[in-house]
């Protein structure tokens, strides 16, 4: 079951993403921490974030609608208190999300955590639609994500992974400006852009107005995002979008993604990454595959 990916060996190619998984640490009594490829932090700033008023969080008929505005510790309470207690799983990487609203912040993030320990690599989130400046207006324009990230892999002594946004018209082309200016890897991606309205009182579902929609209403186009941008690039992918399933992540593997992030489906099943992650390899056993990485990219697509 083991894959590697940025020059990391993941036990497991399933691995919990950013924003569903707290600090890691939260989860230490309810998920075997070392059974699972690791685990993506809430998104990192420099200060602390209160995030935005509730409600912030809406259900729809296939996942839900979030619009958290990263609400977060700040790097400082992040390293004094969060990361020390996940000394005790060695096993587990740790993906610390970064976030910021300009390029100094992000490098500010990345320069702090490069003298804390435990630490596998960083995911630049350049993708969040619930923020009204930094992220998604980073992962949208062209020019300002390859600058971006290649200040930051000028100052950052981990691999660097970047969290890519679904709302562009090309996801091959921002993989390739990502790839080309340094980065290890890619997360494919992050959630749309999204609203709800209740009708009764003509206002909108969240306070933000509008919010992130995740879970399985997004799955299909998710995979193709990731088939898209693994035949744009040679760096791995961490595909994510609507994963509740192992043959779910079995569909994101074929399609080129290297490993898998689980998301939405830990609202219902806090215990689903590492469900997933059994699942998957009760999967392989069951259908003859003897690595996990012989699904990469193993789609056949019909010649034209």
């Amino acid at each position: 079951m083991k894959v590697k990916l940025a020059g990391l060996e993941l036990a497991s190619p399933v691995v919990a993403a950013s924003g569903t998984f707290g600090y890691g640490i939260e989860f230490e009594e309810i998920v075997s921490l070392d059974r699972i490829g690791g685990f993506v932090t809430k998104g990192i700033s420099l200060e602390p974030l209160a995030g935005h008023p509730a409600p912030r969080i809406v259900q729809t008929a296939a996942g839900m609608l979030n619009a958290i505005g990263l609400q977060n510790i700040g790097v400082e309470e992040y390293i004094r208190k969060k990361l020390p207690p996940m000394s005790r799983y060695p096993r587990c990487n740790i993906f610390v999300n970064v976030f910021g609203y300009t390029v100094a912040d992000y490098l500010a993030v990345i320069e702090r955590l490069n003298s804390a320990p435990g630490i596998a690599a960083y995911e630049l989130n350049v993708s969040c639609p619930n923020v009204h400046a930094g992220g998604m207006a980073f992962g949208a324009d062209p020019g300002s994500l390859e600058y971006l990230v290649d200040k930051a892999r000028q100052v950052s002594r981990r691999p660097l992974i970047v969290k890519l946004s679904p709302n562009v018209t090309s996801i091959g082309q921002m993989a390739r400006i990502a790839e080309g200016s340094g980065a290890d890897a890619l997360s494919v991606a992050n959630t749309f852009r999204a609203m709800l309205i209740d009708v009764e009182t003509r206002k909108p579902r969240l306070t933000n107005v509008t919010g992130g929609l995740s879970g399985p209403a997004i799955k299909p186009i998710a995979i193709r995002m990731v088939f898209e941008a693994a035949r744009a690039v040679k760096i791995p992918i961490m595909g994510m979008g609507g994963i509740v399933t192992a043959t779910d992540a079995v569909e994101f593997l074929m399609a080129g993604a290297t490993a898998v992030q689980v998301g939405t489906a830990s609202y219902a099943d806090p215990r689903a990454t590492e469900r997933i992650a059994r699942d998957l390899e009760s999967w392989c056993k069951s259908h003859g595959v003897a690595q996990v990485t012989s699904l990469i990219g193993a789609l056949e697509v019909p010649q034209e």
